[in-house]
């Protein structure tokens, strides 16, 4: 990678801690370089030049300032966004749940202004003609609401139970799910979130599993089940009751015939209205789990960048997350839904650059993961927003670029980095944007790991991971999946795995480069994948904002024509399937050396739904906004 040192004059840093915390208290993880702590400040100390941090407000538009229970008044419910600048309007409905699958409001035809920040609902005004779920008879309703700026931006969609009827009182509510995860054949966990603490219970006929203490984030594991068997689950909490259901997945080695679903890339789009609900495109995302639960899809994959992301606090990451959950769940009450991470899942520690020259997607800045990592990193964040399977690898930590034995250096891979199984289907769930630092020109002052590279102890674990799979007898086929391409086709041949054949881009650790290149080691990756396994189905992607279905063999190239290193053989050809096109802004096809490979090129939104039938894989895509099929493949 070329020196930036011509290219630093001046530096400033910007990076919010959520907690009040002196500077003597901060420890920089030992895998940066050059962030030091000098009388009580933290910057970046560079070429005998220190440039302190500078502290900015907290932002408003936080999971906290629009997750904040409303208060029950006389006549309805009031909400403060503790903003005294924010106006806009909410919109609100009732919710009928008994006798309805897919439980969702009916809004209202008026719409209640908010002024200063705060705002009123007159619940009266769904009395009489208007209360279709009987709530003027039983004291109790559950309504739904929409938050909308003055600009038009929808921000967030809530519930809130309620019960009284005038004065009202706000009561116990689910906020966020129920989630049924980690699906096996006897077990799984349902996850949930409510608004005060309580012991919740789940019933399943005469079965009841309780949480062990009170808690608002729940996470209930059912046991003692029975495989590919159809279960109705009740869950109770505080005299409420919500009724959903799941089917239990087949033991592992099973070759009965199931479908699952596959997509990335749904942050927010262009075309204005829900396809930017504060950082998720949810009128795609909305059509694609449904017609995905239409065509009896068992569990849904969806490999990073769910949303807008990139931002400097947690709580405003949070928020986002929170709308792509609440457009995932009519499918995700039943049936699983395994996500792994993109860049846009990034959450930045950033230092401001005043005389930016160059060429850079972030002009101006030098961004980094945020530390600690234990509490505000990108994987931290992304752990905290879901419950998905774990493996055994913990970190890059003990790696052997590790600056220290002794202290933990980097983020942690607990449930962005796992594998799970479906019948005889292997799935493995990878992290190519891990200790990300977004920009990439500058890791040589920073250190961090760049955009599409798998990091020493990943791959290990992936070598691992196809060796046992290899080796089951149970297991027929192994999908792999991450967001970045091995082979970008639009948009992204500027990084990904290629970095327009410029193998100088790798991960500096403390302030040096490791040894291999990123096409070093996206050819490490695929002799794993394609040489090391005869069970490998496919590579599934995202990051590029279209559909593309590549097959790559030795008559492909994949080098730069000023290539001299090794050069990878394949004893078989394989598929790479990229889906980006879950509502984010598309990208056209590039001219690039496998060009005339691919197989399939489509901008239009695209749903992969797998059919596994025995030792058969087909594959079909369709536009879930039109119903139009993009392709049908046999893919084995």
């Amino acid at each position: 990678m070329k020196t930036i040192d011509k290219y630093i004059v001046s530096l400033s840093a910007i990076l919010f801690f959520s907690f009040a915390v002196s500077a003597q208290n901060i420890n920089v993880p030992k895998s940066y370089a050059n962030i030091k702590v000098k009388k009580n400040k933290v910057g970046i100390s560079y070429k005998k030049q220190f440039y302190p941090l500078i502290r900015k407000g907290k932002p408003y538009k936080t999971f906290e300032n629009f997750t904040k229970d409303p208060v029950g008044t006389t006549n309805g419910v009031a909400f403060d966004f503790k903003n005294e600048d924010f106006e806009g309007k909410i919109h609100f409905g009732l919710i009928k749940t008994d006798g309805v699958k897919y439980p969702l409001p009916v809004y209202f035809k008026r719409t209640v202004k908010i002024k200063s920040g705060k705002a009123e609902i007159n619940l009266k005004n769904l009395a009489g003609v208007y209360d279709y779920i009987d709530w003027e008879q039983t004291k109790k309703l559950r309504l739904g609401y929409r938050i909308i700026s003055k600009k038009g931006e929808i921000i967030y969609d809530g519930r809130v139970n309620l019960k009284g009827s005038g004065p009202f009182q706000v009561d116990l509510t689910i906020t966020e799910g129920p989630f049924v995860n980690k699906m096996q054949s006897d077990r799984l966990v349902i996850s949930f979130k409510t608004n005060k603490l309580v012991m919740a219970q789940i019933r399943i006929g005469e079965r009841v599993y309780s949480d062990i203490f009170p808690t608002k984030d729940h996470q209930i594991e059912i046991s003692d089940l029975k495989p590919q068997t159809d279960y109705d689950y009740t869950v109770i909490y505080d005299g409420w009751k919500e009724h959903y259901h799941f089917k239990t997945a087949p033991k592992k080695g099973c070759r009965s015939a199931f479908t699952f679903a596959y997509a990335s890339d749904s942050r927010a789009g262009k075309g204005g209205g829900e396809r930017n609900l504060y950082g998720v495109n949810a009128y795609v995302m909305k059509k694609m789990v449904m017609f995905a639960d239409y065509k009896n899809a068992a569990f849904f994959q969806f490999t990073g960048d769910m949303i807008s992301g990139y931002k400097r606090d947690n709580g405003v990451q949070n928020l986002q997350y929170a709308n792509w959950k609440r457009v995932m769940e009519n499918f995700w009450h039943n049936k699983p839904v395994y996500v792994g991470m993109g860049n846009h899942e990034a959450i930045k520690t950033t230092f401001k650059k005043t005389d930016y020259t160059g060429k850079s997607h972030f002009e101006g800045e030098i961004a980094i993961d945020k530390f600690p990592f234990d509490k505000y990193s990108a994987e931290k964040t992304f752990a905290d927003n879901f419950v998905l399977p774990e493996s055994n690898l913990k970190s890059e930590d003990g790696n052997r670029y590790d600056p220290s034995k002794k202290s933990i250096d980097f983020p942690s891979y607990k449930e962005n980095v796992y594998s799970y199984t479906y019948g005889n289907l292997a799935v493995i769930v990878m992290n190519s944007n891990y200790w990300y630092a977004p920009t990439t020109m500058y890791i040589p002052i920073s250190s961090g790991n760049v955009h599409g590279y798998i990091m020493d102890n990943q791959l290990a674990w992936l070598q691992q991971s196809i060796k046992k799979f290899e080796e089951d007898k149970d297991i027929d086929h192994v999908i792999v999946t991450f967001h970045t391409p091995a082979f970008p086709n639009a948009g992204h041949s500027g990084d990904d795995m290629w970095y327009d054949g410029n193998n100088e881009i790798r991960p500096y650790i403390a302030g040096k480069p490791v040894q291999q290149g990123i096409i070093e080691r996206r050819d490490q990756l695929l002799d794993i994948l394609v040489n090391q396994s005869k069970k490998f189905v496919a590579l599934l992607a995202g990051d590029e904002h279209n559909y593309s279905r590549l097959i790559v063999d030795n008559n492909t190239p994949i080098y730069p024509k000023s290539w001299t290193g090794k050069r990878l053989r394949f004893n078989r050809p394989f598929v790479q399937i990229t889906n980006g096109s879950a509502g984010a802004p598309y990208y056209s096809l590039e001219k690039l050396p496998w060009t005339k490979s691919v197989q399939k090129f489509s901008t239009l939104h695209a749903l992969m739904l797998f059919k596994v039938d025995g030792q058969h894989i087909d594959l079909e895509v369709i536009n879930p906004d039109t119903f139009e099929k993009i392709e049908q493949v046999k893919l084995r």
